[in-house]
């Protein structure tokens, strides 16, 4: 194993034997470029996907909230966890442009600290534009502070996580009807979510093509950690491991260990890394030489760091292909999270069937896009129809053909036209595009049966 220097990472390609692949896609020029690991052989296909056992009662959602054109909260009771729980969609690509298309799914988990209102890969990343030009649903489950996106075995702080059912048996029927998903699943995570992420994969084999662990703890029950992870919980949020899985001697902790279930994991596109706590071109150096300032984050990456090298090894003694990225410094923090969710895009997208997809498109309406060309960035599909007229979207927004031409709709008056029903809805075709308000504190956009108008205080409503 040999180090690059600066953000550049260390990737190897787990097969038998190890086989070195490239460095990161940041890397400065002349790097060799990252290689995703070869296909595996047809002997280690993955069993067929398992069907989830039918709950009692099915999951409903119970409101829709539109953010912008491409990115949609969805609150879905939980009949296991006895309550609402958001989970966050960005469309893929060509939803608009091919509405009777369905489209890979992508599950992407947050960490320790996760909020109850908002996914930290919205916070903290470029996860949204990111996302726009590939042909994937990706998935944002929000909440789930401490979980492990398991399901516990006692409820704790009022809360009865179940995460594991409802990710396995009650959102999928949910994601791949009205929100048009394929059975065609990946899973990714940062930190617990890359731990749960290879916990999910092994404890149902076949039911995700691919599984990326960003800085996860990849094995649970070898000497500490069950106190660690207790540790972790306290500091967290205050929950206790006793409720989610027992005591350390209780069977449940090796149930739910990714590293003694690897074999399971077999046909699965496999992803793991981490930094190792040495202060890195994202963080702050302190005073004493080689670490940062960022001194939980160093213990926790050094942590991911040695538990991810012991799950790779393991991968490698069962003969199981993966991709191992151990990059030469770095602590446990969002931007190398970021980093990984990009520079792991080639390896996910070539498991769920996306390797060779591309925008393929050029401006349909040249002299409204040159008007907006700022704003609207590159073309991401063709121009298709809508009722009425016709439309095509871009990067930063969309043009829809009205009354009076073409006009761009975006962002989150994008979202309010969608929720209004969009060119065929109560407000017709847009007669505007968008344009400040009056008082120059919002945004307006006019159409043939109303306006929208957005503003920091309110978001975007329609007026009539």
């Amino acid at each position: 194993m040999t180090g690059v220097a600066g953000a550049a990472a260390t990737v190897l390609v787990l097969t038998a034997p190890v086989v070195p692949a490239g460095a990161a896609p940041d890397d400065p020029p002349g790097a060799p470029a990252v290689q995703p690991p070869p296909a595996a052989p047809e002997s280690a296909a993955p069993p067929p996907a398992p069907v989830p056992a039918a709950a009692t009662e099915p999951a409903r959602v119970t409101n829709t909230f539109w953010y912008t054109d491409r990115r949609v909260a969805l609150w879905v009771h939980s009949p296991a966890m006895k309550t609402n729980i958001q989970v966050q969609i960005l469309l893929a690509r060509d939803w608009w442009s091919k509405p009777k298309d369905k489209f890979p799914q992508l599950v992407t988990l947050d960490g320790l600290r996760a909020q109850e209102d908002q996914s930290g890969w919205i916070i903290n990343t470029d996860i949204e534009n990111f996302y726009r030009d590939k042909n994937v649903n990706v998935v944002l489950p929000i909440g789930g502070e401490s979980s492990f996106y398991t399901d516990w075995k006692e409820p704790d702080k009022g809360k009865n996580y179940q995460w594991e059912t409802f990710l396995i048996r009650e959102l999928p029927p949910i994601l791949e009807g009205d929100w048009r998903s394929t059975d065609v699943r990946g899973i990714q995570g940062l930190s617990m979510g890359g731990s749960a992420a290879m916990m999910l994969a092994s404890r149902n084999p076949g039911f995700y093509k691919y599984a990326a662990s960003f800085s996860g703890i990849l094995q649970m029950t070898s000497y500490g950690m069950p106190q660690a992870i207790q540790f972790a919980l306290r500091d967290g949020g205050g929950y206790d491991s006793m409720k989610m899985f027992g005591p350390p001697s209780d069977p449940a902790w090796k149930e739910h260990d990714p590293y003694l279930h690897a074999e399971k994991l077999r046909g699965t596109s496999l992803y793991v890394s981490s930094g190792n706590g040495l202060v890195g071109p994202h963080d702050s150096p302190s005073d004493i030489p080689l670490l940062a300032t960022n001194y939980s984050g160093v213990g926790l990456e050094i942590l991911s760091r040695v538990t991810s090298q012991q799950f790779a090894i393991k991968l490698n003694q069962l003969g199981i292909p993966g991709q191992a990225v151990y990059r030469p410094s770095g602590t446990h923090t969002w931007p190398y999270w970021e980093f990984e969710m990009q520079q792991s895009w080639p390896q996910a997208a070539g498991a769920l069937g996306l390797m060779n997809d591309r925008p393929m498109c050029k401006v349909g309406f040249p002299k409204a896009y040159n008007v907006h060309k700022e704003t609207l960035g590159e073309c991401l599909t063709p121009v298709y129809g809508v009722p009425g007229g016709k439309a095509q979207d871009f990067r930063g927004g969309r043009l829809i053909t009205g009354p009076k031409g073409p006009k761009m709709v975006g962002g989150g008056i994008g979202g309010e036209y969608v929720a209004a029903g969009g060119p065929g809805g109560k407000l017709g075709l847009p007669t505007s595009d968008e344009m400040p308000t009056r008082d120059g504190k919002g945004r307006v956009n006019t159409f043939q049966k109303g306006r929208i108008v957005w503003t920091a205080a309110d978001g975007a409503k329609v007026t009539r």
